[in-house]
């Protein structure tokens, strides 16, 4: 039975940033360095859902270091782990049998990687959060951001931690702790994609009136330690083609760090049609293409882990500002798609929404909405490359042959000048019905180079308290059976890289739908693919989920 939720305490503070990716981070040591010049000095606190810094940071990743120049310029003497300059890319067109290597002066400049870093972001952010805990933030790992409290006049007041010890049937354990409100005079949203409140604040203060849907592809990326001789420091190698159909937009990324490790990873895109779709399988099958498999042969998997990626863009970046707060990174969907690349737009985000607090604190406001934050954004080098980017991503609409000629003529040659932006549709909407597609046949695993979904969970090291709320929560109870099984064939069952979602009870002719909520790694594809928005993915306990090591 629940129980009466106890008065919760509050923290009082000038800053509240809720995620420590780098958004957030950036954000944290912009400010604090702006105290240093000006001798004042504000009180900035960041709360983190993972059990640590970087636990559920995953990204490809190869970082353009425009930001940390400008952040940190001396990044590289003070240990920055930017151990890997690019030395050489690749990008290939995949068939089913072969592949063609595109010769490097016909690829876009967005494609260049000339003088950028093979990193783990997880590490980045961690050593981010180092320096920003030296200058005075701070950072509390554990504490999910489950709730948006707000003002009497209606502007965000800041946030509070959800409540710990709280068992599936919502009766409070014995160690039960009510969640705590930190209050600010302006809180950062920096939650990273599909974050939970930011959806809340889009529909409360009608952020993405007037703007595309955000349109998203999810990620799926292990960490290997291949042979000696599979490996060649510095290596970036992307491809596009198969395993993908012509009309359902995908590629991969080698990225050869030191140390014999390489991560290696699959983006598809969920606007996908076919809800026989299993992006999981599709990844195992991509590693089984003779021009990749041979890199992981012999090899070792040292982990696995998987993230919805915005993929919308310009069009569908919402408004930035609201009373009370703003949006940073992917929470406002700054990745510039055809770059690949999301983590410097973010950086540079943080930057600039913390030169707008610092401003307003300084004037003694508090509370308001940020406006300068959105003219710094228009004025920046990030709107120019979204703005570049616009077209490239939603031209695939019409298939790779015709996405590939048209994002390659529109950023070589008209380099986003186009007087045209392409429009985009929310990717749920585009899933069809299952009798009306070809089903898909995947390959057992062969536990070598390709894996099955537990095996593969099992080295995200995730882990959530098992007697909790679940948090995969249904709108309609009868939806999974009724509709998606009927209509869909249960996609959730494909689409969640976890094998959270599963139907069962089909021989005792008495389906129901089973929600393994410990197995989930928060990517969030289920909140934004389920095809009548039926799930709603909210924060569990903090500290659960996945604990990414080097991701």
């Amino acid at each position: 039975m629940a129980e009466e939720a106890q008065e919760r305490d509050s923290m009082e503070f000038d800053v509240v940033i809720v995620g420590a990716g780098p958004s957030g981070l950036s954000a944290a040591i912009r400010l604090k360095q702006l105290c240093a010049e000006n001798d004042v000095d504000l009180s900035i606190c960041i709360l983190e859902k993972g059990s640590e810094v970087g636990a559920h940071i995953l990204s490809g990743a190869v970082l353009e270091p425009r930001a940390i120049d400008e952040l940190i310029p001396d990044w590289k003497e003070r240990g920055a782990p930017l151990n890997t300059p690019v030395s050489e890319e690749k990008f290939l067109f995949l068939t089913r049998a072969g592949s063609i290597r595109l010769p490097n002066l016909l690829l876009p400049p967005e494609l260049d990687n000339h003088g950028n870093h093979i990193i783990s972001l997880g590490n980045l952010c961690r050593w981010l959060a180092s320096q920003a805990e030296e200058m005075g933030v701070e950072i509390f790992p554990g504490f999910a951001a489950a709730e948006v409290v707000y003002n009497e006049d209606g502007s965000v007041k800041g946030v509070a931690t959800g409540d710990m010890g709280v068992a599936q049937d919502s009766s409070h354990k014995p160690e039960y702790q009510p969640g705590m409100e930190l209050h600010a005079k302006y809180t950062l949203f920096a939650e990273g994609c599909r974050g939970s409140l930011s959806k809340t604040l889009f529909e409360r203060f009608e952020l993405r009136e007037g703007v595309d849907p955000q349109t998203f592809g999810i990620g799926i990326k292990e960490l290997w330690e291949v042979n000696p001789e599979q490996h060649r420091q510095g290596l970036v190698v992307h491809s596009a083609g198969w395993p993908m159909d012509s009309r359902t937009y995908g590629g991969s990324f080698l990225y050869h760090l030191e140390d014999n490790m390489v991560s290696v990873g699959f983006v598809i895109g969920l606007d996908y049609q076919n809800p026989h779709l299993s992006p999981f399988e599709e990844f195992q099958r991509f590693k089984t293409h003779p021009s990749i498999r041979p890199v992981f042969e012999g090899g070792r998997r040292i982990a696995y882990g998987a993230r919805a990626i915005n993929e919308g863009g310009l069009q569908s970046v919402p408004k930035l500002v609201f009373p009370g707060g703003v949006l940073l990174g992917c929470a406002a969907g700054f990745v510039n798609v055809p770059k690949i690349k999301g983590s410097h737009t973010a950086m540079k985000s943080g930057m600039m929404a913390a030169e707008s607090v610092f401003e307003a604190v300084q004037e003694g406001r508090s509370g308001d909405t940020l406006e300068s934050y959105t003219q710094r954004f228009r004025e920046s080098w990030v709107y120019e490359e979204l703005h570049r980017a616009r077209n490239f991503r939603p031209s695939f609409r019409w298939g790779l042959l015709f996405g590939t000629l048209y994002g390659g003529f529109d950023l070589k040659v008209l380099r986003g000048r186009a007087p045209w932006t392409f429009r985009h549709h929310p990717d749920h909407a585009g899933l069809k019905k299952a009798a009306d597609c070809p089903k898909i046949e995947y390959s057992k695993p062969d536990g070598q180079v390709t894996f099955d979904r537990l095996s593969s969970v099992f080295l995200s090291n995730t882990n959530h308290e098992e007697d909790q709320p679940v948090h995969l929560t249904l709108k309609d109870d009868t939806v999974p059976i009724e509709l998606n099984l009927a209509e869909y064939d249960a996609p959730e069952q494909r689409y969640c890289p976890a094998g959270v979602y599963e139907i069962v009870g089909i021989e005792e002719d008495a389906p129901r739908l089973q929600i393994n909520a410990q197995n989930c790694v928060h990517c969030k594809t289920c909140d934004i693919k389920d095809p009548s928005q039926n799930i709603n993915w909210v924060v569990p306990e903090g500290g659960g989920g996945p604990n990414y090591p080097n991701m």
